[in-house]
């Protein structure tokens, strides 16, 4: 286990569950991940969800505002990008070609973030901590360990997030499929994969991917659950074990565990 007091720019720092029934999801998570759900409103009907584990941030969960199920956005994950500063990286995406879907705004005395999509469709969003640095736990059951970008265009997206976060995104020369990594100064904190491999119809997104224990039992315990598996646990030789779930809400993530 790793405590996280803070993340360097250009790191996925925060998780965040938008789904149709949160406290559904909290029952799901709380069963296949251990996650601890604390809840703070947020209003007069509505709370914020922080997910837990051993006491510190992991992820975090609300419900899908009105405006975005009546523009027809399903139930997903979305991840969180660390910056020193979100109005000057909200004025660089618009420059690189990414369009601002929410404008830098602050979040009580917790950060300032904003939301963005890169210049092929994939959303996420861009936080500078202030009093709230992010996940705080990382490297156990049930923590986010990695994230890829699903992509038609892998050039374009490619020279946005590089010119945008200072990314490095190469190829491994050992892996002929011309799956992309992210590297973060040294660290290596994402994927790529090629667009052959994307299923047709499939809006660009990024997709979270959680540690396990045992890929095989969580699986299993998702789809008792009531979740679908969209790519039952396999291996991939060298790497590890991995499978792909959409939660009963339909909210899509991976999970992982590593060869090494």
């Amino acid at each position: 286990m790793t405590n996280i007091d803070k993340h360097p720019a250009g790191s996925f720092c925060w998780l965040e569950l938008h789904t149709s029934d949160q406290n559904a999801a909290k029952g799901f998570y709380r069963s296949i991940f251990g996650w601890e759900a604390v809840d703070s409103p947020m209003g007069p009907n509505e709370f914020y969800t922080e997910f837990k584990l051993q006491g510190r941030e992991a992820a975090a969960g609300c419900t899908l505002r009105a405006e975005e199920r009546s523009h027809g956005v399903p139930p997903h994950w979305m991840i969180y990008i660390a910056v020193e500063n979100a109005d000057a990286t909200v004025a660089k995406a618009q420059q690189l070609g990414g369009t601002i879907l929410a404008p830098a705004f602050d979040v009580m005395d917790f950060g300032r973030m904003a939301v963005l999509q890169d210049p092929t469709g994939a959303a996420f969003c861009i936080w500078q901590a202030k009093n709230n640095t992010g996940i705080k736990i990382a490297h156990v059951h049930g923590t986010l360990c990695w994230a890829d970008l699903s992509t038609p265009d892998v050039k374009r997206a490619s020279d946005f997030y590089s010119g945008l976060l200072g990314w490095q995104i190469c190829a491994d020369a050992k892996d002929p499929s011309g799956y992309l990594h992210l590297k973060n100064g040294e660290h290596f904190i994402g994927g790529i994969p090629p667009a052959a491999y994307r299923q047709p119809g499939v809006p660009p997104h990024w997709m979270a991917y959680f540690q396990v224990d045992d890929v095989d039992a969580t699986a299993a315990k998702a789809k008792q659950m009531g979740a679908n598996l969209y790519l039952a646990p396999m291996t991939m030789e060298g790497v590890g074990r991995m499978s792909v779930i959409a939660d009963p809400q339909g909210a899509v993530f991976s999970i992982f565990k590593s060869a090494r």
